[in-house]
């Protein structure tokens, strides 16, 4: 074999472990604090610790997990003020991109519906993980929709805080209840009322950060 098979091979490695452990941080079943050893996630993928290694490096500059002196490496603690911090920045990049999506939508929502089933049937069966799931995917479509990289960039760096806050957040929430504001958000994008669409959407998420306020 080449060098540049070795590479490539190793690269897509590398690429496997970071996606496998990524999945395993976003969906908790990897929590923060959680301590991650190198030579345990190669036994486990089983590959040696080099393409770990460079998963683990791409993962930190992700800002997902950390390594320190003599303490290794583990998944990132989110506190309070960090989750806050990531709502109130997440309300404005909503409501941002619910103006720029709006001509996207108007009379086109069909996709916007089919999601937002999704979140009112997870609501139903009062499942916490498949609402988390959808109900994401629902906001990422908005501002996805916006057509503006650097606003999904900057959404989608505050995924893994609104996860984290999403799975602890709706353990005491009436999900049903909860779900009713998609169905607002969509009749205010299908007319093309981006203005109404992401108020109702920044409302939401500092609802959702701060449900008894």
């Amino acid at each position: 074999m080449d060098a540049m098979s070795d590479g490539t091979q190793r690269q897509s490695m590398a690429d496997r472990v970071k996606h496998e452990l990524l999945s395993r941080i976003m969906d908790g079943r990897m929590a923060p604090g959680q301590r991650i050893v190198e030579l345990h996630i190669a036994d486990e993928m089983k590959t040696s610790q080099g393409p770990v290694r460079e998963a683990l490096r791409e993962l930190e500059a992700m800002d997902l997990i950390i390594t320190e002196p003599y303490k290794g490496t583990r998944v990132r603690e989110i506190t309070p003020k960090q989750v806050e911090d990531a709502y109130d920045v997440r309300a404005v990049l909503e409501r941002l991109a619910a103006v720029s999506a709006a001509k996207h939508f108007k009379g086109n929502v069909s996709a916007l519906r089919k999601q937002a089933h999704a979140v009112e049937t997870a609501a139903r069966h009062k499942n916490q993980s498949a609402y988390g799931h959808h109900d994401v995917q629902f906001h990422r479509m908005i501002v996805a929709a916006a057509n503006n990289r650097a606003l999904l960039r900057s959404w989608e760096a505050l995924a893994y805080e609104v996860r984290i806050a999403t799975r602890l957040g709706k353990a005491h929430v009436d999900l049903l209840e909860a779900q009713a504001i998609h169905w607002q958000v969509i009749e205010a994008l299908e007319k093309g009322n981006g203005a109404a669409a992401g108020r109702m959407l920044a409302a939401n998420v500092v609802t959702a950060f701060h449900p008894h306020d």
